[in-house]
């Protein structure tokens, strides 16, 4: 439903030009190439940070720590559940800024400033064992947390902002997108590789950290700079509370249910990544396989996408994102094979996780900048900021709790936790936890993704179809556009039969 306007010109002054349609005035001049890019760069950071904690973080306690499993897992977990409150909360204060350099870019700069450090404080390995290494952890996830909140929220909120032409925006998301794939294959490979490099031993985690913090800066700080050219030709609206956001949420149900799917598939991706330690070490019997299963599953991210999207445009974004679903449940189940056959199997499984992985990264994206543009089409307000801030909030605290859920599986199935000098045997109960938390618990998880969906389509049609036998325009609805003249009538069947 798009702003009401004529559909032709008034019968009153025939000779007029009819107004443009809906994309006339929202195309503007492109961006410059250098904004698009330099956009992209914030998510060497986004993709990181994402990736990052989710794949190691949990082994880092359970293996080199020593914190039991229940207790590792509440100390991945709660920190990011943080970010259900603080995400809302920074993006409705970036809608209300007025500071000097625009409402975004002074968050986008402290979120820059404050979040490489504490990342490397996160990875510092204290003397400390147990209770005291989970209380630390903790603390300083808090805090990175919160530091990636102020950067990410307003971050994810730009491209609305900066353009109003979808062709544009979809340009500025594809290289956003692009670096993802890239930040996340680099960080993900990376990170275990150096962590791994000394036998898991503190200071090789020490090395990590500070590798990984000069990745984030170097994201974060090129897009704080690159934006400065960007124009603003819309501004969001804030909700004056995290209760008055919900509710516009509640107000919304295709994007309650796209949201939901959203975070039900992050939560089976979490799971994956917080598992994937555990499986190269103990299923697939090396420590340092994690990085060629990594790079199997995120390796086709960035040569998926392109032909993901090509789907999306020939055949519909919500049929693309059912192949793409349902390609990921079955791979991900195929997993669960590999302790019982070969290694070979594994890698195979996971890398088609990964092409399914690719479409399930582009294809809810799509989605969401659509679901935007029709409810502001529907409301006339531009609240783009809080749903974004709902949205990231939704996904970090899937992430964090897919880290959760397997330390979950870890403790039911008897896991037992160790420092990195140490070497223990793990009871037959762990390590088949380990090999269905890996596989058939994120395959489960996206079939109730699937379920969403289903329930996202039909509500999308449904908003987006007419009304029931209403003409397209009555005399006595004072909102709808006025019947179109007999010449605009005539000049709209030439076209068609042009």
């Amino acid at each position: 439903m798009h702003e009401s306007r004529p559909a032709g010109p008034p019968a009153a002054a025939p000779a007029q030009p009819s107004p443009p349609g809906p994309a006339s005035p929202t195309a503007g001049p492109p961006l410059p190439r250098s904004v698009r890019i330099g956009y992209g760069l914030g998510s060497l950071a986004t993709g990181t940070f994402g990736t990052v904690p989710g794949l190691i973080l949990l082994y880092y306690l359970t293996d080199v720590l020593a914190v039991p499993a229940a207790l590792a897992g509440a100390a991945v977990f709660l920190p990011k559940a943080w970010d259900v409150l603080i995400n809302p909360l920074v993006g409705a204060a970036a809608d209300r800024s007025r500071l000097q350099g625009g409402s975004r870019r002074p968050f986008l700069l402290a979120g820059a400033l404050t979040l490489p450090p504490l990342f490397a404080l996160l990875f510092a390995a204290p003397p400390l064992r147990g209770i005291g290494a989970a209380g630390y952890v903790a603390v300083l996830f808090l805090l990175a947390a919160t530091a990636y909140a102020v950067f990410q929220v307003p971050y994810v909120t730009l491209p609305a902002e900066m353009t109003e032409d979808p062709a544009e925006r979809g340009r500025v998301l594809a290289w956003r997108v692009g670096f993802l794939g890239v930040a996340i294959l680099l960080s993900g490979a990376l990170a275990p590789a150096i962590a791994h490099a000394d036998g898991d031993t503190p200071g090789s985690y020490r090395t990590m950290g500070v590798v990984v913090a000069i990745l984030l800066a170097a994201g974060m700080l090129g897009a704080w700079r690159a934006v400065r050219r960007a124009p603003t030709v819309a501004r969001s609206e804030a909700e004056p509370s995290l209760r008055a956001q919900l509710a516009v949420a509640r107000d919304n149900p295709v994007f309650t249910a796209l949201a939901g799917m959203w975070t039900v598939q992050a939560l089976a991706v979490g799971v994956m990544l917080a598992g994937v330690q555990y499986f190269a070490t103990y299923v697939v019997g090396s420590p340092e396989a994690v990085t060629p299963l990594f790079a199997c599953m995120i390796g086709p991210l960035v040569l998926m996408m392109p032909l993901w999207n090509r789907l999306a445009r020939a055949r519909g974004t919500v049929f693309a994102q059912w192949c793409a679903s349902l390609l990921f449940t079955g791979a991900a189940a195929l997993v669960f094979l590999t302790r019982y056959t070969s290694p070979v199997v594994g890698y195979v499984a996971v890398a088609l996780v990964g092409v399914a992985y690719a479409g399930l990264q582009l294809l809810p994206l799509t989605m969401l900048a659509d679901t935007l543009a029709a409810d502001t089409a529907r409301t006339g307000r531009r609240r783009a900021a809080t749903f974004t801030g709902l949205w990231t909030a939704a996904e970090t605290l899937a992430l964090a709790l897919g880290s959760g859920v397997f330390a979950a599986v870890l403790a039911l199935t008897g896991f037992r936790s160790s420092e990195a000098s140490e070497e223990v045997a793990q009871p037959a109960a762990a390590l088949t936890g380990i090999n269905a938390g890996m596989s058939l618990l994120p395959a489960l998880l996206s079939l109730a993704g699937c379920a969403l969906l289903a329930v996202y389509a039909s509500r999308s049609a449904a908003a987006s179809a007419p009304a029931p036998g209403a003409p397209p325009s009555t005399p006595s609805d004072p909102s709808a556009p006025p019947a179109p003249t007999p010449n605009a009538t005539a000049r709209k069947g030439t076209r068609r039969v042009r």
